[in-house]
């Protein structure tokens, strides 16, 4: 069993083989069933941005509410999938929006 499982595109993939993480590349197309197993094989799971907008949206939520695996979507580096406003989506959920 990995002790962590990284899943991204091939470049951010090869960093994390360096630093020892099992990381995977998802084939277009394939990005579920990828996260999937992973949920099942580790006891942390890392995402990139890139990959978790192409999950389907219940999966990754109830990947993200479950306390095992941990499971973090990583921001993207090169900004091209802007990165959720954590503060903002607070402030609706407790009704103090400004």
């Amino acid at each position: 069993m990995a002790a962590c499982i990284f899943i991204g595109d091939a470049v951010e993939a090869a960093g994390w083989r360096l630093a020892g993480v099992d990381a995977r590349v998802a084939e277009p197309g394939a990005e579920a069933a990828v996260f999937s197993a992973a949920l099942e094989e580790a006891p942390l799971v890392l995402v990139d941005a890139a990959v978790a907008a192409l999950l389907p949206e219940p999966l990754l939520r109830a990947a993200l509410r479950r306390l095992s695996p941990i499971t973090v979507v990583m921001p993207d580096l090169q900004e091209q999938v802007p990165y959720p406003d954590v503060a903002a989506r607070m402030k609706r959920q407790l009704g103090i929006e400004g």
